[in-house]
């Protein structure tokens, strides 16, 4: 149904940290913090006290976002509340209403497939197919297909909506639907979309005569479409490296990648997986495997 991928080691929403505000230009009520991390965050509705070189109490209401050939400063604002660390992803999910349960691993299947559509940035659906496109802007979702219009774009929404759930898409989101000329048909596809997303918070405009709608949900982190995006060989050492905890068979654990996604391996990484096993970890570089068709098995140590 969705999927959620807390990678650590940046600001996260919740997080309260006293920081120094490094700038701030006169009479604005926005400025920048680094944290103690070293990360940089934009900081709004500051006091007009608030002076450069400072020491601030921040909240950090979202995550820094890479983009192609940007890269966007996670946001912060001042707080009086207690300095701790941000909700795990487990704290956010009981805030928001669902039922959680902490497991150790996942059973193998879904994640691999997630991480490769993910890579891809393609949804198939019967009929058509989805492109999905993050950009400094928006994600764009263009739709391509080759039934009439109406019924594609019909067919695409069960589609987009599984997108959306399952690479945790939000801010602004545009979909570029075939055109449709009958207003009554537009509706049909403006309320099958509002049927689909039922349960996601956001806000939609209506189909215009392009075919064009947009929807706007809070923001508050990158989606795992932005996270992969941004970082193929180092989101498949992660998912390696959890398939590698799950193998069964005794022996030396051998790790087959492309040498990308072995050179994104940190050597901590490395050896945690060396502890969680306890086994002696193997490597073999292989240039014809794609970045998520890395494997792990057993060997003879």
């Amino acid at each position: 149904m969705a999927a959620r991928l807390d990678w650590p080691g940046q600001l996260s929403p919740g997080q309260v940290e006293d920081a120094i505000l490094i700038a701030r230009r006169a009479g604005s009520r926005r400025g920048t913090a680094r944290f103690a991390s070293g990360e940089e965050a934009l900081v709004d509705a500051l006091r007009h006290d608030a002076a450069e070189g400072a020491a601030i109490r921040l909240v950090v209401t979202r995550s820094a976002i890479a983009e192609t050939g940007r890269h966007k400063l996670a946001h912060s604002r001042p707080s009086k509340a207690e300095p701790g660390s941000a909700p795990c992803l487990a704290e956010r999910l009981r805030e928001a209403g669902h039922e959680v349960q902490v497991v150790r691993q996942f059973p193998e299947g879904d994640w691999p497939e997630i991480m490769a559509e993910a890579i891809d940035a393609i949804v198939p659906f019967a009929g058509g197919g989805l492109t999905i496109s993050p950009t400094p802007a928006m994600t764009l979702i263009d739709i391509d297909g080759d039934l009439p219009p109406l019924q594609l774009a019909l067919a695409a929404v069960p589609a987009i909506a599984g997108a959306i759930g399952r690479f945790n898409l939000a801010g602004s989101i545009g979909i570029d639907f075939p055109g449709i000329e009958r207003k009554d048909d537009r509706r049909k596809v403006d309320n099958a979309l509002k049927a689909a997303l039922a349960n996601w918070p956001h806000e939609s405009t209506a189909m215009n005569g392009f075919g064009l709608v947009q929807l706007v949900a809070r923001l508050e982190a990158p989606s795992i479409l932005q996270r992969v995006g941004q970082d193929q060989a180092g989101a498949c050492a992660r998912l390696l490296l959890r398939q590698a905890e799950q193998v069964e068979t005794p022996g030396a654990l051998l790790l087959t990648a492309h040498p990308a996604v072995r050179s994104a391996t940190r050597p901590e990484w490395e050896a945690e997986l060396a502890r969680r096993s306890g086994r002696t970890i193997h490597w073999k570089s292989d240039p014809s495997l794609a970045l998520h068709g890395a494997f792990a098995q057993a060997v003879a140590p």
